[in-house]
């Protein structure tokens, strides 16, 4: 039983999980940046299991499951709120021109077997394919049964236990029933980063600054790769609406028309809904000409009635599409962090269901058996070798005959024998990396030299002088166009800076000159103000004042410190992304000379940790991930090396191993000898 819960997403599926939540007894938060703005108000308010002929039986399950437990559920909102949710149990019907379009459907029910006919469904028994009643119509009848359909309409199926419920007023209550029963609300948040350490969420970071609680819920729709490594999409998808002139004593049309990409959705209110286009653009926004007039061209052909009717409204949304268009439900790699997201065009449909089983699994630690069909795994590679573990895949070296006894395969270890890292990427401000190293562009004897050791780092992140490019400083001549910025993401540091104002003042023309590279939405900055020449340690006060302006002007600062214990939790307070205590001075290869202080700074930091400075190998490299960092930052030891390719992948490799060890955990230091082999069992005289 978890009684404090905080659900990151407050469309359907969101508020729907907190009031069954907050039924049960539990604590619960739910964070939106507009509650009002959420996907639940651009979608038709469709229950439809039956006319999608929803080909996967898990899914086909959990959909009908969902539509049994709907009129309850709506009636359990309106009391709660005396809000009408607009629930209307009337029926799909699904219009045809011509006999193959028949043929596909009656094939692609063929595939449940004989539909029963009149058969109760009860959610408190297994819900089996012979559970929905469907009937064809031929083209006299379905005219008759619906008039004003299009004359090259030759029958249609109709599908009686289908629904619909208005998906605005659904989220009117929803947003009602959360309030009443207590849910604290928290709106105009935007969560940018989901804190985690060994396995845990330990926070999540927002434009608020960092909320806590005992369990999470990612309920965050087309928005979740934002967040978290899930291979959820947006997928465009405009729609109109029309309204029946007054002048129309009653409503011509009273069921739901459901033909070949188009979909007409009559409500109570004289509104009829007209969607929706399936456009894999991106988020990209508005409503277009082609789009708007593809819909109308298919609804008047089916219903042509439409043509004298006013627009009413345009709008568009964003659905969350998977690659097998299945949602992702349940357990995630974080112990404490539930899955309930990539809903797809099925969102509303699924908001009871989802929220009942999200609530037995984190409630009743119940997890029920159709939750195995969505479990995020399913599109993890199951051909998982050696290289599956590492945080960042090795590339291919320039010299491979310098590096072959780095193979990390052996015959002596197939490699079926090992499995994948239970591991999650690094966040940092809401965005994610799956390496581990990041690097610089400071001190390579040459451009080239620099390009390829980028390259064997793995790295994802490099960071940049922006002073000594922007002066063209010797070495950095080039550096701008010397690297693929849409494949690495710019880390611009205020090296240089001895004073508050200065750092600030580079820190925005390091933010103007990535978007200058093409990196428009990148607002990271790694703040450095040393005022000190000779031993080049950061200015703690001026660092401080710094990043408190710069998170206020919404950087997502990286803020290079001495391992400080008490100025890294500052700064984690004032709101910066991740704390960078140096290991030693800079640039000196001395190694880990303030173990101590920066083993307390990661024992206590709620932002990933970051070893900055002093590495100089890579057993050092190691001994930092070991301790439990996050990540690391190495330039001069992969620069001045001998060979500086080949050391930037000696420390990707040690990161990686590094990284591995601290999740396996390393055996108990003892203070007397212990034998490797047990004494029990041995032969004696």
């Amino acid at each position: 039983m978890t009684n404090d819960v905080l659900i990151i997403g407050g469309g359907v599926i969101g508020l729907a999980i907190a009031v069954e939540l907050k039924l049960r007894g539990a604590k619960v938060i739910v964070t939106s940046r507009d509650f009002h703005a959420a996907a639940t108000h651009a979608a038709a308010g469709m229950l439809a299991p039956d006319a999608e002929n929803i080909s996967n039986q898990a899914m086909q399950d959990l959909c009908w499951r969902s539509r049994s437990l709907y009129a309850e559920w709506t009636h359990k909102l309106e009391q709660l709120t005396s809000c009408n949710t607009g629930y209307w149990p009337c029926g799909i019907l699904a219009p045809v021109f011509s006999e193959e379009e028949r043929e596909i459907g009656r094939k692609m029910m063929g595939r449940w077997g004989d539909r029963g006919m009149g058969r109760n469904i009860s959610p408190h028994h297994p819900i089996t394919p012979s559970s929905s009643t469907t009937y064809w119509l031929d083209k006299e009848t379905i005219h008759q049964y619906q008039p004003g359909l299009g004359e090259e309409v030759i029958g249609g199926w109709w599908y009686p236990e289908d629904a619909q419920v208005d998906n605005r007023a659904l989220a009117k209550a929803l947003l009602g029933a959360a309030q009443s029963l207590g849910v604290e609300l928290k709106e105009g948040i935007a969560v940018e980063g989901i804190l985690q350490q060994q396995g845990q969420v330990v926070g999540v970071q927002t434009n608020a600054g960092i909320l806590h609680a005992e369990h999470y819920v990612l309920a965050t729709g087309a928005w979740t790769n934002q967040l978290f490594p899930l291979p959820v999409r947006p997928t465009k998808g405009q729609m109109l609406s029309v309204r029946v002139p007054e002048a129309i004593a009653e409503l011509p049309l009273t069921r739901v028309l459901f033909g070949q990409d188009i979909y007409i959705v009559p409500k109570r209110n004289r509104r009829i809904i007209i969607g929706a286009t399936i456009e894999d653009v991106g988020f990209t926004p508005y409503n277009t000409p082609a789009g708007i007039q593809s819909l109308l061209q298919a609804a008047i052909r089916l219903y042509p009635q439409l043509q004298d009717y006013p627009i009413e409204e345009l709008w568009w949304g964003f659905r969350p599409a998977t690659p097998d268009e299945l949602p992702i439900l349940g357990n995630s790699p974080c112990q404490n962090l539930t899955l309930a997201t990539g809903h797809y065009r099925n969102g509303i449909l699924l908001a009871p269901v989802t929220a009942a089983l999200i609530a037995d699994l984190i409630w009743e630690q119940k997890s029920d058996p159709l939750l195995s069909h969505f479990h995020y795994s399913r599109f993890q590679n199951k051909s998982s070798t050696s290289s599956v573990m590492l945080t960042h895949p090795l590339p291919a070296s320039p010299d491979q005959a310098q590096v072959n006894s780095l193979t990390l395969k052996s015959e002596a270890f197939p490699e079926k024998s090992f499995a994948p890292t239970p591991d999650t990427p690094l966040v940092i401000a809401g965005k994610t990396f799956t390496s581990r190293l990041m690097t610089g562009t400071g001190k390579y004897r040459s451009i080239e030299e620099m390009q390829q050791s980028v390259v064997e780092s793995g790295c994802q992140i490099v960071t940049v002088a922006v002073r000594r490019v922007q002066t063209k400083a010797p070495g950095h001549e080039g550096l701008a166009e010397a690297l693929d910025w849409t494949k690495i993401w710019m880390l611009p540091n205020t090296a240089g800076c001895k004073t508050a104002e200065e750092a600030i003042r580079v820190a925005r023309l390091g933010r103007e000159m990535a978007k200058l590279l093409g990196q428009e939405d990148n607002n990271f900055v790694k703040l450095e103000v040393i005022p000190d020449p000779k031993y080049l340690l950061p200015d703690p006060i001026g660092t401080l004042q710094a990043a408190e302006q710069l998170v206020k002007e919404g950087f997502a600062v990286l803020p290079y410190i001495n391992a400080d214990p008490m100025l890294a939790k500052r700064l984690e307070e004032v709101g910066c992304a991740t704390v960078m205590p140096l290991a030693s001075p800079i640039g000196s290869g001395q190694g880990l000379k303030t173990t101590a202080n920066i083993q307390i700074i990661i024992e206590n930091a709620n932002v990933p940790v970051v070893v900055d400075a002093g590495i100089g190998s890579p057993c050092q490299a190691a001994q930092a991930m070991e301790m439990g960092a996050d990540a690391l930052l190495i330039n001069s030891a992969i620069a001045l090396a001998k060979n500086p390719p080949l050391m930037a992948r000696a420390m990707n490799i040690a990161t990686v191993a590094g990284r591995i060890a601290y999740i396996a955990g390393r055996m108990p230091i003892k203070d007397y000898a212990s034998a490797s082999s047990p004494v029990t069992g041995t032969i004696t005289n």
